[in-house]
């Protein structure tokens, strides 16, 4: 349509975002086209492509789009674009940052309560008929240490709360928290490592937190505490952890992002002592393509009238 602005949504799951732009009237304003993720954009989509939502770009794509000024990304980690070695300067790039809050901070309960209550081993018990007195540890009262008091963090902060735990936490701005006994800058991680009885990381992939949780990071943590890693994968140091596992430094660890997804089948994580895989359920759900498309259509608007959009990416600081 003339004077539209040309749209890519280069996903598998576009109708959600069909559907949100067409009910926020954006329709007569905008020329959508979709393309299947394992297809490429068309030499006169590498041409007109004025935004696109997209989950990745190969090295190549994005400087032969010049009239390409924004990028919604589908994720809240971000670090694969950034990665990109021509990524191009006067792109604005926007994350999918807080659309995991519906159900990351209730799968880390999930993780927390299957450390504390033995309904996994009554599962074994059942299928050998087995009778088997087993005790379970209460939350109450435990100390939660969250590693990046984010959207996600905090609402996982008044959850544990309200069972009855005691919960502290690192965050680059300072203040208090709904939840959270004390807030501590980055620099005093080590405060939190020592006083907690589970240590959740949720911090984003960047120069200054990749391979951040390594030896002498993890010789700080309790004796006998858990750590659960639902940011990514790149944080922790694999053999370091490993390493802690095996020592009995730590009781256990349970981790739903990795370096390389899916994990192959000779890391050592999958026969590690005391080390429980998760296959990166933490951030999603069945109706998650249609809260990011609630913040795509609202920068879409945002873009098409000239407007600052939500959750743009500092390239300098990695998320």
């Amino acid at each position: 349509m003339p004077g539209s602005a040309r749209v890519l949504l280069w996903t598998d799951t576009p109708a959600a975002y069909l559907e949100a732009i067409a009910a926020a009237g954006l329709e007569s304003r905008v020329a959508v086209e979709t393309l299947a993720r394992t297809g490429q954009p068309s030499v006169e989509q590498r041409a007109e492509v004025e935004a696109m939502l997209a989950l990745a770009a190969p090295p190549g794509l994005l400087p032969a789009m010049a009239k390409l000024r924004w990028v919604q990304g589908l994720t809240a980690g971000i670090e694969g674009w950034l990665a990109l070695p021509d990524l191009p300067a006067g792109m604005m790039l926007t994350s999918a940052r807080g659309t995991h809050r519906e159900s990351m901070p209730e799968n880390i309960l999930g993780a927390l309560f299957h450390i504390a209550k033995p309904y996994a081993a009554i599962v074994e018990d059942n299928k050998a008929a087995t009778w088997t007195r087993r005790m379970a540890i209460p939350l109450n009262g435990q100390t939660l240490g969250i590693l990046g008091l984010g959207a996600i963090g905090q609402d996982l902060a008044r959850m544990a709360a309200a069972i009855g735990m005691r919960v502290v936490g690192t965050r680059r701005t300072p203040g208090e928290l709904a939840g959270v006994e004390t807030v501590y800058p980055p620099e005093r991680t080590g405060e939190v490592l020592a006083q907690s009885d589970f240590v959740v990381l949720l911090l984003p992939s960047t120069p200054s937190t990749d391979n951040s949780v390594d030896a002498a990071m993890l010789a700080r943590m309790k004796q006998g505490a858990w750590l659960l890693n639902f940011g990514r994968g790149a944080l922790i140091v694999d053999a370091d952890l490993i390493a802690a596992m095996e020592s009995g430094h730590l009781a256990g660890a349970v981790l739903d992002v990795f370096r390389t997804e899916p994990l192959p089948k000779d890391h050592p994580f999958w026969t590690a002592k005391g080390i429980m895989v998760l296959p990166h359920i933490g951030g999603g759900h069945p109706d998650r393509d249609r809260t990011v498309a609630k913040l795509f259509v609202d920068n879409l608007r945002r873009f098409l009238d000239g407007n600052a959009l939500r959750e743009v990416v500092d390239r300098a600081a990695g998320y």
